[in-house]
C-alpha cells in the first residue's frame, strides 16, 4: 500500500521520494531544498548516481541550488562530471568484454554492427559528445561504442572531454540562469528531450544511407 505521505517529485528529471512534503505547487528550487534537508551532503551522491545513470535536468537543478548558497559549487559539477564519465566508461567497458559473444549468437544484429561500426568510424567522435542530450539516448549511448574497433584510450579521451562540456552546461546554466531554467524545464524540457532525440535520429539515418 503506497503511503500517503510520499510525495513523487519528477520534475528534476528522476522519481524521487520526499517524506511529509508541503502541498502541491512545490517548485523545483524547493524541491532542492527539501532534498538537501532530508539527505544532508548526501545529496552529491545522488547526483553522481543519477548522471551516471542518464541525462536529465538535475544537473541543472544542482547549479540553482548552489547559486542559492545551499550547495557547493565545485562539488555540484564535480558529482555531475565524475557520474557522466565513470558511467559511460562502465558501459563502454561492458560492451567490450561481453558484446562479441552476444553479437556472435545473433548474426543478423551481428551483420548490422558492421554497418554501424563503419558509421561509428566515420562520425565516432561526434556521436559521443552529442549522445548525451536526447531523451533515452545517455543510457545505451556508450554501448554501441564499445562494440566498435575503436581503442579505449582515444574513447576515454573523447569521454572525459564530452561530460566536462556536458557538466559546464548543465551546472552552468543552472547557476547563472537559474530561475529562468527552472521555468523553462517545467514549461518544455520533456518536448526539447524528445525534438533532439528526432533530430538525433534522422541525422543517424542519413549518415546510415550515405555509407
Amino acid at each position: 500500500m503506497k503511503n500517503p505521505n510520499v510525495a513523487h517529485i519528477r520534475q528534476c528529471g528522476a522519481l524521487v521520494y520526499f517524506k511529509n512534503l508541503p502541498p502541491k505547487g512545490l517548485t523545483q528550487l524547493e524541491a532542492i531544498l527539501t532534498l538537501i534537508s532530508q539527505y544532508g551532503t548526501l545529496v552529491y551522491l545522488l547526483l553522481f548516481g543519477y548522471c551516471a545513470l542518464k541525462s536529465g535536468a538535475l544537473p541543472l537543478f544542482g547549479g540553482y541550488a548552489a547559486q542559492a548558497g545551499v550547495l557547493d559549487v565545485a562539488l555540484v559539477a564535480l558529482a555531475t562530471f565524475a557520474g557522466g564519465y565513470l558511467g559511460d566508461e562502465m558501459r563502454f567497458a561492458v560492451a567490450r568484454r561481453f558484446g562479441g559473444g552476444f553479437l556472435a549468437s545473433r548474426p543478423r544484429l551481428s551483420a548490422l554492427m558492421v554497418k554501424a561500426e563503419a558509421m561509428l568510424d566515420a562520425y565516432g567522435w561526434i556521436y559521443i559528445y552529442i549522445y548525451r542530450y536526447p531523451k533515452g539516448m545517455r543510457t545505451i549511448g556508450a554501448l554501441p561504442v564499445g562494440l566498435t574497433q575503436m581503442k579505449w584510450s582515444v574513447f576515454t579521451l573523447l569521454n572525459a572531454s564530452s561530460a566536462l562540456l556536458w557538466t559546464g552546461l548543465l551546472v552552468g546554466a543552472g547557476y547563472y540562469f537559474g530561475a529562468v531554467i527552472e521555468r523553462a524545464v517545467v514549461e518544455g524540457w520533456g518536448a526539447l528531450s524528445i525534438l533532439l532525440l528526432l533530430v538525433f535520429l534522422g541525422l543517424s539515418v542519413v549518415g546510415w544511407r550515405r555509407l
